[in-house]
């Protein structure tokens, strides 16, 4: 997909279902919800985002999200539990390559949520999407080293790792260095998902 289809299809993003999960649009009733996880240290410890310092700067962040839907120029879904409707995290791509027809993926969750397998079944889902829906030919994903979660899960997706990019950030105040890993669409296809 081009630039222009993409930015038509996330004006108003396709709602995704796992067994647990269902990806929706970001909205501003999701405030309380996404401060309780975008406000602690340990949620943002890897992230390139400082924790949320109050209820109504979530409010504030999500109601400029509306502006970036509107645009379509965010990519981005809620996750949420379907057993509850508690909105537990987000999931989606971070930037597109056009020229080259491949996406980054990334994903924020809730701590109560960590080791239980929901950032592969949110990030699989999105994959699916990518493959099937918008034809990449590649998805890869980042994250700071040290961030041992996030490695697990792309390894989970069955990504390969790519290298490494040596203190290739300034983030908080320091230097961080940066993996990459990646899969293509042949690979996908071949994990028979």
């Amino acid at each position: 997909m081009n630039h222009d289809e993409i930015t038509r299809l996330f004006r108003d993003p396709p709602v995704l279902e796992t067994t647990r999960l269902t990806l929706r649009k970001l909205l501003r009733q999701d405030s309380r919800d996404m401060y309780d996880y975008a406000s602690r240290p340990e949620v943002t410890e890897y992230l390139l985002w400082q924790p949320h310092e109050s209820e109504a700067y979530t409010r504030r962040y999500l109601n400029y999200l509306q502006s970036r839907y509107r645009a379509g120029d965010f990519h981005d879904w809620a996750v949420v539990l379907r057993e509850n409707g508690r909105m537990i995290g987000t999931c989606g791509f971070t930037r597109f390559n056009y020229e080259a027809n491949s996406a980054e993926i990334g994903y924020v969750l809730h701590p109560d949520v960590w080791g239980h397998g929901v950032a592969p079944e949110a990030a699989r889902v999105v994959m699916r999407f990518g493959f099937h829906e918008l034809r990449l030919h590649r998805i890869e994903a980042r994250y700071i080293l040290g961030n041992e979660r996030s490695r697990r899960v792309m390894e989970k997706l069955g990504m390969q790792p790519e290298g490494v990019s040596r203190e290739a950030m300034y983030v908080k105040g320091k230097y961080v260095s940066v993996a990459t890993w990646a899969i293509l669409e042949e690979e996908y296809h071949g994990l028979g998902v």
